[in-house]
């Protein structure tokens, strides 16, 4: 009866259109109110221990330290290197597109930020060069999923929050999965572009150009080695990396290109806080939620209902990834995380498999979902910006996300590619 109304009014307040986290908080009162032996303190006392986490402060200080970067000419000083460097091949403009997001991944560590920055720029400039608009909508679409990929990632965060895990663990565990769905991605782009004969850029960039390039864009360069180098080499923390992020990013933006005014960085603050509100809303409420499915021991019981039917390892993680690929495509995804992790935690483990692993496996799953409808975040707002309806897009990117389930089953059997930068 418990999870019949939990999941019943849960699912019920979606459909109907109310926010996540206030569909589970509201779910998980009538779940308490139900319950003899619990009352409203208990969902008090989850939305508050959910909420005091100290890595949990890294999600609010990466999420403004991507938009003061992004706004501050940090994210442009990138995106004009990778052209200079690498935009004249057939496909080079894909190639470019793709190199970009990356980048701008290891600064912003979320996706729609990314399709939003490097779209704007690049959507135009490659259907100006003949490529298709869907396909050059796609590639920005696709690419921008690397942002929660790449580390520093605040989606990497809040699972490490969720399943008790290392972030730096999490961080590392990233960095090989994240350049290796780039370099599939790429492969790709150039495949379908010396297909279609999309060419790359006219213009031809002397070796000077490329060295003053090189030169304009140092220190966006050196941000993720100062980010990620300190993490790693103990000197400071996620959380605390994610402060100096912020300090890096307003210096640059303001006292060093100056592309950032005074009013304009109140603004970001305002962005950003409303943006990471969302975000916090779906943490403190999926706690009490978490912990009523605990009591009510439905992880356990999944846990063995599953692992009942087969003992099969391969048939479990096939499973397990779709049932991730189809709840990405109408969940959000860190309520998909909170809500999920418990759930499935379980089951992983007692296969003997690492949780670190897990949550790469975990994360790459939902970012496929950021590029299938109906949700598809990445999807809304590359139509957007690259002003092609949904529908259009929606059939563009079919070729990318196959390219992506291919990535996805490799990185998901063969453990290395996560796990071998982990000591």
């Amino acid at each position: 009866m418990i999870v019949a109304i939990l999941f019943g009014c849960f699912i019920v307040l979606l459909v109907a259109g109310i926010p996540v986290g206030v569909a589970l908080g509201v779910a998980s009162m009538l779940a308490i109110l139900v319950l003899p032996f619990l009352n409203l303190e208990f969902f008090v006392q989850g939305l508050v221990s959910g909420l005091d986490s100290f890595p949990l402060l890294a999600v609010v200080l990466f999420t403004l330290a991507g938009n003061l970067m992004s706004r501050g000419g940090l994210s442009q000083r990138l995106l004009h290197l990778a052209e200079v460097w690498l935009g004249r091949t057939t496909g080079g403009l894909g190639v470019v597109t793709i190199v970009a997001c990356i980048f701008f991944a290891s600064i912003s560590g979320t996706g729609s930020a990314t399709v939003a920055a490097i779209g704007l720029t690049m959507i135009p400039m490659m259907v100006k060069r003949g490529y298709d608009r869907g396909f050059a909508t796609a590639t920005v679409a696709t690419s921008g999923g690397i942002g929660v990929i790449i580390p520093p990632s605040v989606v990497m965060i809040v699972y490490a929050v969720t399943a008790e895990v290392s972030v730096t663990d999490m961080f590392l565990a990233g960095i090989l999965p994240g350049l290796f769905i780039g370099f599939v991605l790429i492969a790709y782009c150039l495949i379908q572009s010396h297909k279609h004969g999309y060419m790359g850029s006219e213009q031809n960039f002397t070796n000077r150009e490329k060295w003053q390039a090189l030169i304009d864009a140092k220190w966006a360069l050196l941000i993720p080695f100062i980010i990620l180098g300190g993490i790693y080499s103990g000197v400071f923390t996620p959380t605390e990396s994610a402060a100096i992020a912020v300090v890096y990013g307003l210096v640059f933006g303001f006292l060093v290109y100056r592309e950032i005014t005074i009013r304009q960085i109140f603004e970001i603050i305002l962005e950003s806080s409303l943006l990471v509100g969302a975000v916090l809303v779906i943490i403190g409420t999926s706690v009490s939620f978490g912990r009523i499915l605990s009591i009510e021991r439905i992880p356990t019981e999944i846990a063995s209902f599953i692992l009942s039917l087969t003992e099969n390892a391969v048939m479990i993680l096939l499973a397990i990834n779709l049932l991730l690929l189809i709840v990405g495509t109408f969940m959000e995804t860190l309520a998909a995380i909170v809500i999920l992790t418990p759930i499935l935690l379980p089951i992983i483990t007692a296969m003997g498999m690492s949780p670190i692993h897990f949550g790469i496996v975990m994360v790459v799953n939902l970012a496929i979902g950021f590029i299938t409808p109906p949700l598809g975040a990445n999807l809304f707002m590359a139509s957007q910006v690259g002003q092609i309806s949904l529908e259009r897009l929606s059939r563009a990117v079919i070729g990318w996300i196959l390219v992506m389930l291919l990535a996805l089953l490799t990185i998901t059997f063969v453990p290395g590619i996560s796990m071998a930068l982990i000591k």
